[in-house]
């Protein structure tokens, strides 16, 4: 009941006031080319019959994923920079905690299925139509949310089942498990291990099965005759990678360090997976890419 009735105070990414305003037009225009870019592939994929293929079918939920958690966390950091407005209750502290954590999550899963699905591809093109078969793929996607979905279910519990009644202020610009436990009245070690675990086992998890995926299609790239092959499957591995290293590793230096070590670093790596991160994976993984431009051309045309 008193939980119901607590609200917190986000103290948000700086307090001082001239910086407040370019702030929030750079972070205004980052979500906004993130909604137009992420929800622009997922309809150009959508009217493409020549993306209707199993990497582009990944790629449309990596980018409604994005636009999910990236909705989550921007609007309510883009109004309190605006109005100063900072207060967030108790529900909507979980609320976003839960989502935020559950599309994370999500997103941690769907790399490691595009990156099998490009070792499918690369290593195994034979086998590649008959393994990566539709139902294949709308399975995959089903147990990334489904672990997903259970992990901030466990995420979430760890982080706000304990007793606050200490002070209110939230070192952070969205509510996340690290700043909240540093208010939790009761003994929070329990959870920061349990915290630590998760953490441990879905990103390590994944980024293992991304590793060992891409270390086989370098190798299988490496053995080419082709060099426009070599070439072009370098630019589309290093560009994936690429990004893979900045969302894990931002996610790695948050989650994967002992609470003691954890500070006002904190919120520029935040920035990079919650912000930055979700914006330029549609560049990256798509803008550069020759079938979406020739789609785009296609599309271009008919209207």
């Amino acid at each position: 009941g008193n939980h119901t009735q607590l609200q917190f105070i986000l103290l948000g990414i700086t307090d001082t006031p001239w910086a407040q305003a370019p702030l929030f037009g750079l972070f205004l225009l980052i979500y906004i080319v993130t909604l137009v870019g992420n929800i622009g592939l997922v309809v150009l994929v959508w009217v493409a019959p020549s993306l209707h293929t199993p990497m582009y079918f990944f790629l449309t939920h990596f980018s409604l994923a994005d636009v999910c958690y990236s909705t989550v966390i921007s609007p309510k950091m883009l109004t309190d920079l605006l109005f100063g407005n900072k207060t967030i209750s108790w529900a909507g502290c979980v609320t976003q905690f839960h989502l935020f954590a559950l599309f994370v999550t999500a997103e941690c899963y769907l790399l490691a299925a595009m990156a099998y699905d490009r070792h499918m591809a690369i290593c195994h093109p034979l086998s590649y139509v008959l393994v990566m078969s539709p139902q294949a793929c709308w399975q995959l996607v089903a147990w990334s949310y489904l672990v997903a979905s259970l992990s901030a279910l466990l995420y979430t519990g760890c982080t706000f089942g304990g007793s606050f009644c200490g002070p209110r202020h939230i070192d952070h610009f969205f509510c996340d498990a690290s700043p909240v436990l540093r208010l939790a009245c009761s003994d929070s070690r329990g959870s920061e291990v349990a915290i630590f675990a998760l953490a441990t086992a879905n990103g390590l998890g994944t980024s293992v099965l991304i590793l060992l995926s891409y270390g086989r299609v370098l190798h299988t790239i490496l053995g080419m005759r082709s060099a426009p092959s070599r070439a072009r499957a370098f630019r589309t591995c290093a560009s994936h990678l690429a990004s893979v290293s900045v969302f894990y590793g931002s996610l790695f230096f948050m989650y994967l360090q002992p609470a003691s070590r954890h500070g006002s670093r904190d919120k520029v790596a935040s920035v990079f997976y919650t912000v930055v991160s979700p914006m330029l994976n549609p560049f990256i993984y798509s803008l550069r890419n020759k079938e979406v431009k020739a789609a785009l051309g296609k599309c271009r045309r008919r209207m």
